[in-house]
């Protein structure tokens, strides 16, 4: 059975130097994807979800997370991938309302509201990085 490790046993353990940087590695590119949306002709959370520095984001966070378990760098690549994941879901909601001519207002708030929080989490996490601390992350 897994259980959860408490924020002081998170705090206790140092990740390997190699795994901090690939964690900022990981933030840079869901943060060149958001700004690339933001800058070019996508928007910031359709960059998000398909621009390929994202999705390779999200595999190294995969491919990695046994790696960070039992230190604080476990809670960013939670914390990542849960923000890729909600802002799909939320997508899928929006696409859905624009089929139809009444849900398309809905549907571009929940755009503009997705992507707001994908930048506020990308920057929230990697403030929090830089100063080594664990994410908050409800349980």
């Amino acid at each position: 059975m897994l259980r959860r490790m408490s924020s002081f046993e998170i705090a206790s353990a140092e990740p390997r130097e190699g795994l901090v940087t690939l964690a900022h590695v990981i933030y840079a590119l869901h943060a060149f994807s958001a700004v690339t949306g933001l800058v070019g002709t996508a928007t910031i959370v359709g960059a998000f979800l398909t621009g390929w520095p994202s999705l390779i984001a999200v595999i190294l966070n995969y491919a990695k997370r046994a790696d960070v378990r039992g230190t604080y760098l476990d809670t960013h690549f939670s914390w990542q991938i849960r923000t890729f994941w909600y802002a799909f879901f939320w997508v899928v909601i929006g696409v859905g309302l624009a089929v139809t001519i009444v849900g398309l207002p809905i549907s571009l708030a929940i755009f503009v509201a997705t992507s707001l929080w994908i930048l506020y989490r990308i920057v929230r996490g990697w403030l929090a990085l830089l100063e080594r601390k664990p994410m908050d992350i409800p349980e």
